[in-house]
């Protein structure tokens, strides 16, 4: 019978990928959540456009409309289970437990003080997810200010 690997060995697989490790540099983003983003997307130009990934991984509103009803609910329960949670995963993470400042994290904190953290923490797994394919298709490393930002 053939032996699993373990789950130490994960690290050592995203350590030898050059963009497992650049999805890394983004806060909040660890071995796990890099390497399930990485197999989930598989192939980056077959997103036309960045934005689409909140929607590929079910991170939008659900809506519903007939009539005069407009209901706005809770996450769309569409597309990879395990990314979507990962995703949240590394906001949460970002909104907790980061304790260096970055213009994503004061982005999550104005959503959270705006709408309520439950939300904040899907609008920024939201947002990381199309961080992260951008940084993937583009080949940066993530930038922790707006000088950085700018001199790019």
């Amino acid at each position: 019978m053939a032996k699993l690997p373990e789950l130490h060995c994960l690290p050592l697989v995203v350590h030898d990928d050059q963009i497992c490790r650049r999805l890394m540099s983004v806060p909040g983003v660890g071995p796990i959540v890099a390497i399930t983003f990485k197999t989930a997307v598989d192939d980056p130009t077959r997103i036309a456009k960045s934005k689409a990934i909140g929607p590929l991984f079910g991170l939008t509103p659900r809506e519903y409309q007939s009539g005069e009803t407009d209901v706005t609910g809770a996450v769309s329960c569409v597309g990879d289970t395990k990314v979507r949670t990962a995703l949240y995963e590394a906001a949460n993470i970002l909104l907790s437990q980061v304790k260096r400042f970055s213009a994503l994290k004061r982005w999550g904190m104005d959503v959270a003080r705006r709408r309520g953290s439950k939300r904040a923490r899907v609008a920024l797994a939201r947002k990381i997810g199309v961080i992260m394919h951008r940084m993937w298709i583009d080949g940066t490393e993530f930038r922790w200010t707006a000088a950085e930002r700018a001199t790019a």
